[in-house]
């Protein structure tokens, strides 16, 4: 797909573009955006997760924290159903472009082998590039687009 925007992909199955990139008859699933965003959820979920395993990423409040204050962290994760009150606590290393917030807070403890999570921090390189990019993918799908921490403009 060339833009992860819901709004494109539902055009694009409204007016069987499928069909005609394809060339041939294209059946499109029933929620097939719905689909797409499911699937890329578990990627990025799967990508934190080998982050972790690999010492490139953290949870916990204290623990982000610290990487933060330390200048480990390049990217700040926070489920986006968590307390505005205690997001405004933490804020992106480098801005908006170093923050994801699409994922919940089941899904962010997915990651990380808990029941829920709230915060998270990944170290640079390695996974890190690949994660945000796939994150933006995702927040675009889930019309997040622009996400910022709460509290801070």
């Amino acid at each position: 797909y060339v833009l992860a925007e819901r709004a494109a992909l539902e055009t694009a199955v409204a007016k069987g573009l499928f069909a005609r990139a394809a060339r041939q008859p294209v059946k499109v699933p029933d929620g097939l955006v719905d689909l797409i965003a499911a699937q890329l959820a578990r990627r990025v979920i799967d990508l934190i997760s080998l982050a972790r395993k690999a010492g490139q990423a953290v949870t916990g409040v204290e623990k982000v924290k610290d990487w933060l204050t330390k200048g480990q962290a390049s990217t700040l994760i926070q489920a986006s159903d968590g307390s505005e009150r205690g997001k405004t606590k933490l804020h992106p290393p480098g801005g908006p472009e170093t923050f994801i917030g699409c994922l919940t807070a089941r899904e962010l403890g997915l990651a990380f082998g808990r029941e829920h999570a709230i915060h998270g921090a990944l170290a640079a390189g390695g996974l890190c590039n690949r994660v945000v990019e796939e994150a933006a993918r995702l927040a675009g799908l889930r019309g997040l687009v622009g996400g910022t921490t709460a509290g801070r403009d």
